[in-house]
């Protein structure tokens, strides 16, 4: 499972370099908004050549401008991990979007269903109301994240923070909506971007609250964040204690839907969240 996903202008040989030398468990080879219009044939090509030697992921433009198809016929290829889709408007442009990968894969020689997808699904306020069609939409959907950015600037917002450096309540509601549709569709919650990189005490603080939300990762902007959300997505030792304490309890008592520890009482939900957890930590652990 992976807890850190790191963005990288794919235009840039140096910068890629430096990624790879991280321990972010994913690259972001980005396509779109780190890269201007007339850099962009030249980062695909920069792109499928990085691909060629190290796994990652794509960020393309956005499925409905003429940069996507050119920036999918060059990397596609290359055999990414996946693509990363900015500013869906609906499930349908992912179902869309498979589809074409299934051609582009055979061309390729490349095993059809392997390229996986992770969907941006908050950019645009419509996709807000559509977010339930993403369960069951595709098994190539890896992962649901969201984005507060072109959202403000959609609705003409003059700031998506407060001045404590919290969501506002617009964006909270869209980052809580696309952790509930990751769980419906039973793919990672990613949670966006913390903006300021020289803040890392602001970073620590935000990605463990990303975790104990139920974010199982996060992106990163800049390979300094990379190792405060790999440790802030780590279970600690006494919760990993706690959860085998619960699961041992139910094993010992299967008939059992309520069961006393440590003077308080812990039933099935409390179950589903301990083995989530273990399962957290063996991932993480391998």
């Amino acid at each position: 499972m992976n807890r850190s996903y790191l963005f990288v202008p794919a235009d840039s040989e140096r910068k890629l370099q430096k990624a790879a030398g991280t321990d972010a468990d994913a690259l972001i080879l980005d396509l779109e908004d780190s890269v201007l219009p007339d850099a962009k044939p030249g980062a695909r090509g920069i792109a499928a050549e990085f691909l060629a030697s190290r796994p990652g992921w794509v960020r393309i433009n956005p499925l409905d401008t003429a940069h996507a198809e050119a920036d999918l016929a060059a990397v596609v290829p290359a055999a990414p991990v996946g693509i990363m889709v900015p500013k869906p408007r609906s499930a349908a442009d992912i179902v869309a979007l498979s589809g074409r990968l299934d051609q582009l894969e055979a061309r390729a020689d490349i095993p059809v269903g392997q390229t996986r997808i992770i969907a941006l699904c908050t950019e645009r306020p419509e996709a807000l109301f559509a977010l339930q069609a993403y369960a069951g939409a595709t098994p190539r959907l890896a992962g649901l994240s969201w984005g507060a950015e072109d959202l403000s600037a959609a609705v003409g917002a003059s700031a998506n923070r407060g001045a404590d450096g919290n969501w506002l309540p617009p964006y909270e509601l869209a980052r809580s909506l696309c952790l509930f549709a990751a769980a419906a569709a039973e793919v990672a919650a990613i949670d966006t971007v913390f903006t300021d990189f020289r803040d890392h005490e602001g970073l620590v603080r935000y990605a463990t609250q990303a975790r104990r939300d139920g974010f199982s990762g996060m992106l990163a902007i800049h390979p300094d964040q990379v190792g405060a959300i790999n440790a802030a997505f780590v279970p600690s030792a006494d919760e990993i204690e706690r959860a085998e304490r619960i699961v041992a309890l139910f094993d010992a008592h299967p008939g059992a839907g309520a069961i006393g520890m440590d003077g308080r009482m812990i039933d099935r939900p409390h179950l589903v969240q301990a083995q989530k957890l273990l399962q957290l930590a063996r991932s993480v652990s391998n």
